[in-house]
């Protein structure tokens, strides 16, 4: 189901930076997406420090933002979009360092897959640096795979500390 341009939906996002002041870039990104027009309410998660997934670089800080929104998912992708270029991305190579990373979680109950955007996001649930901070905002939370509490039981051998 499609959120009308009225309907207000539950947004999850994941936010993630290896590159410079993590904490401060993260912190300044919750609040630029706080500021977007038709973004009504946020909540960030916990932060965790994790090591990259299939690349090198310095370990991660990452956590989750639940935004209530009028935002489309495709109008929603653009402003993260937005913002991780304004705090300078680069994207030189496939899961190369970041200065800033924005993924759209989750938009709703919607299910999408374009060339520019799958939902539910199509990794979410083999990755413990998204789903701790997911269950630190939805105790409970079903996924398609399955509980957040099971996905994260798989995924134990990835390791996390919170910030």
């Amino acid at each position: 189901m499609k959120a009308t341009a009225k309907e207000t939906v539950t947004a999850y996002i994941g936010m993630g930076a290896n590159l410079g002041d993590t904490h401060a870039t993260l912190m300044a990104a919750a609040r630029d997406i706080a500021a977007v027009p038709g973004v009504l309410q946020t909540t960030v998660s916990p932060l965790y420090r994790s090591a990259p997934v299939d690349a090198g670089g310095p370990d991660y800080l990452n956590g989750v933002l639940k935004a209530e929104t009028t935002l489309s998912a495709l109008e929603m992708l653009l402003a993260l979009q937005d913002i991780e270029n304004r705090h300078g991305r680069q994207r030189p190579y496939r899961n190369a360092p970041r200065s800033l990373d924005l993924d759209l979680l989750l938009h709703g109950q919607e299910v999408l897959n374009t060339a520019v955007l799958t939902l539910p996001h199509p990794r979410m649930h083999e990755r413990a640096f998204v789903l701790m901070p997911l269950r630190d905002l939805a105790p409970g939370m079903l996924l398609r795979q399955g509980s957040v509490e099971e996905l994260l039981a798989a995924c134990s051998d990835q390791l996390l500390s919170r910030v």
